[in-house]
């Protein structure tokens, strides 16, 4: 076990390329505003155009749909699962004695280091995301496209960015938890694409909520140590995340209410 743990430390916190990484706004790939914002309006511009064409456009059928989406939930799968590990591992060896670090950076924490490459490839992540969205469409599981998913998939990507851009404390705790549950959450797709159903669908949504919660609590408590205390480095990012969280946890409440809370409603109860 030992040996196991020392291997993954090494590829996944103290490889060259990751112990030695910078996060350099200008020249690091999607490290522009311009970037972020080419990257979101073509997603949305993908979205309606082909949510609106794709009635005169020949069904792909799921023969062909299938297998493209267990591919792709295959990938996203092992992709939350590497970079859970990897930033988790990150986190033990950055610790310098508490758990408060991860919460408070310091103001002059520098963007270099295995925290930082990690969110650099959660960041980029969120963007092969976006093919979420594409197979829902050419699947035309039109239900599926709510404004939540587009929404969540839109604001996730500004927020990484932004994770990056202002050193944001509190960051690594967001990808080792959202990493987590999307490995649960891409393991579910996956399993469904080759013909299984597992019954844990709930179990996501009900991961995706106390995420949301836990990270508006922990967007509290930087926000006090930042006031309060010596400062947090990325309070300007620390904005639009708590934002974030209070939106998702909203939008994720309610559908949670409607698809799950109601259907376990006794029969005859009427709803008030």
């Amino acid at each position: 076990m030992a040996s196991v743990y020392s291997t993954l430390t090494y590829w996944l916190v103290k490889h060259p390329n990751i112990a030695n990484f910078t996060w350099t706004e200008g020249e690091t790939l999607g490290s522009t505003i311009f970037f972020v914002s080419v990257v979101v309006s073509v997603y949305l511009s993908a979205t309606f155009l082909l949510r609106f064409a794709i009635g005169s456009l020949p069904s792909l059928g799921p023969r062909i749909l299938k297998p493209i989406t267990a591919v792709h939930s295959l990938i996203l799968f092992l992709l939350s699962m590497i970079m859970a590990a990897g930033c988790a591992l990150s986190i033990t060896s950055d610790l310098k004695g508490s758990f408060f670090h991860l919460v408070c950076f310091p103001v002059d924490v520098k963007p270099t280091g295995p925290l930082f490459f990690w969110a650099q490839v959660f960041y980029l992540s969120k963007i092969l995301e976006f093919g979420d969205t594409i197979l829902i469409i050419l699947g035309r599981s039109f239900q599926r496209l709510s404004f939540l998913h587009v929404f969540h998939h839109t604001s996730v990507v500004v927020m990484c960015y932004l994770w990056l851009r202002t050193r944001q404390s509190m960051f690594p705790v967001g990808v080792v938890t959202n990493s987590t549950v999307h490995v649960f959450m891409y393991g579910y797709y996956f399993l469904c694409a080759v013909g299984s159903r597992p019954k844990w669908k709930r179990f996501v949504t009900d991961c995706q909520l106390v995420q949301f919660a836990f990270g508006l609590g922990l967007s509290v408590w930087m926000l006090q140590e930042h006031l309060f205390g010596s400062g947090c480095s990325g309070i300007r990012g620390w904005y639009f995340n708590a934002a974030f969280n209070v939106s998702l946890l909203a939008l994720f409440y309610n559908f949670h209410s409607k698809n799950y809370v109601k259907k376990t409603r006794p029969v005859g109860e009427k709803s008030h």
